[in-house]
């Protein structure tokens, strides 16, 4: 067994650190004896799980090598091929009192439009302390892909560059993109009459979805961006269940999320988990609903940080996410 871990640099002038902890990347032989992650880790947590290769009684996953760049870099490693992609590179803004549209875009060095655009708000909405916004990394849009959907079309109700999106989301260059990718649009502008990017578009049942992890659980964050809700079983390693069957569309790293998953399901709805500390399949694999994906953790952005902020973050694209009314705080 060898050791790959790579130092993340982010040179974004919105994020105060400068270097971010090393992300190890543990690649095992078929027939080791230790625990390994099939992806990316979380260091401090790898020895509290057990082994992820064990997947649904003995099939063996197959691992090969990634690597972990800024944002962007990293983006362009999954483009088209699904197998390792950065999603936004967007930050939350926690409201503090005092704070205005104008003054938040200032500070990010946004346009306020940029930021009532990506939150859903108007210039009449009013800021709540304590609640969370969504800011993008440039002046512009934010786009959830939906069906059908091309870049060329997205580019003209957006009034924007069609080489500008592809360059800025590092799209491959004829701006292939799937169901459920969200792009940054530069220099956007939010169209009249097209649905934003959170507008559920596909009705689903309410049993279409399992519970996501294992009981008991708890819903510790309701309704956020982008529309998702927050789980924790009040400990870090607990499974993460594919909600539904499907495909496993794309896997990866986030600067908010953390490692991730999403599953293409064949409703064309999308799920994306989030903060997870071991991701437990890959690219392109077929899973079934309850099938293990990954294990809970506190890989990228949360609050706290650290272990206290174990959870895993569960969205759902293309469709009203059917737990976000469930009791907040509630033990199930």
């Amino acid at each position: 067994m060898f050791l790959v871990a790579i130092l993340i640099v982010n040179a974004s002038s919105k994020d105060s650190s400068v270097i971010t902890p090393a992300i190890s990347n543990i690649l095992s032989e078929e027939n080791s004896s230790q625990s390994s992650c099939s992806t990316l880790c979380q260091g401090e947590e790898k020895k509290h799980y057990p082994d992820l290769f064990s997947i649904q009684d003995n099939s063996l996953l197959a691992v090969s090598a990634s690597t972990v760049l800024d944002y962007k870099a990293l983006a362009s490693l999954g483009a088209g091929s699904g197998t390792s992609h950065n999603e936004t590179g967007v930050e939350e803004y926690v409201i503090q009192k005092g704070d205005t549209i104008s003054s938040v875009a200032q500070q990010f060095d946004i346009s306020a439009e940029t930021i009532l655009w990506a939150n859903n708000l108007t210039a009449k909405s009013t800021l709540i302390v304590g609640k969370t916004l969504i800011i993008l990394p440039v002046t512009g849009a934010m786009y959830i892909v939906q069906n059908g959907d091309t870049i060329s079309e997205i580019a003209r109700d957006y009034k924007a560059s069609q080489d500008g999106i592809i360059a800025f989301n590092n799209l491959p260059e004829n701006g292939t993109v799937v169901v459920g990718d969200i792009l940054i649009i530069p220099g956007g502008v939010k169209p009249a009459l097209i649905k934003t990017y959170s507008a559920p578009t596909t009705a689903i049942p309410n049993s279409y979805f399992i519970v996501p992890v294992p009981s008991p659980w708890r819903i510790t964050r309701g309704l956020h961006s982008y529309n998702a809700i927050d789980f924790s079983t009040g400990e870090c390693g607990s499974p993460i269940f594919a909600a539904a069957q499907g495909e496993i569309q794309r896997t990866g790293w986030d600067k908010q999320a953390g490692n991730y998953v999403r599953i293409l399901h064949p409703n064309g709805v999308v799920t994306f988990y989030g903060h997870m500390s071991k991701i437990a399949v890959s690219a392109g694999q077929k899973v079934s609903q309850g099938q293990i994906i990954g294990y809970i953790g506190y890989s990228g952005h949360t609050i706290p940080a650290g272990p206290g902020g174990c959870h895993l973050h569960f969205e759902v694209r293309g469709a009203v996410n059917p737990f976000a009314k469930l009791a907040l705080n509630s033990w199930y």
